[in-house]
């Protein structure tokens, strides 16, 4: 099955990349793939305490992450799969596209913000000409219905 790949972050804009992967993932017979990394410097302490900011953080995308399944789940009517990773952002999603062969689409969205797209975007068009698959940049600011327009 063709997986539609889409990063699990804080970021505002991060709502329209699911929501139009989830939609296109419906419409075409796909699913979706949703990764949260938990960056290193989030936990870089002494074993025990380490071990809970990693339970924590754990704790934290799994909550965040049920949201948005169970969106999925009720709205476009997808069960979503989630991988988590330990490491620097970019470098993750990259693993994480060359490790799975399923990944047939990756859906990032662009960052509203003055300071330009994004560093996934930007790290992601750095690296474009070799993946194996090919990156859709969603509008951070596009509307729910536009989304729903275009996919």
């Amino acid at each position: 099955m063709r997986k539609f790949l889409v990063v699990l972050d804080d970021s505002r804009e991060c709502l329209n990349a699911i929501r139009y992967a989830a939609l296109r993932a419906a419409k075409t017979g796909g699913g979706v793939q949703v990764l949260a990394v938990i960056p290193a410097n989030a936990i870089q302490h002494g074993m025990g305490v380490a071990d809970v900011m990693r339970a924590e953080a754990y704790e934290r995308i799994e909550a965040h992450y049920e949201v948005f399944a169970k969106w999925m789940r009720d709205r476009p009517g997808i069960e979503p799969e989630l991988v988590v990773r330990e490491g620097e952002p970019g470098a993750e999603l990259l693993a994480q596209i060359h490790d799975d062969p399923e990944i047939g689409v990756v859906v990032l969205a662009a960052s509203t913000e003055s300071a330009g797209p994004g560093p996934l975007v930007t790290r992601l068009t750095r690296e474009v000409a070799s993946l194996p698959c090919p990156v859709t940049i969603v509008p951070g600011d596009i509307s729910r219905e536009r989304l729903e327009q275009i996919t």
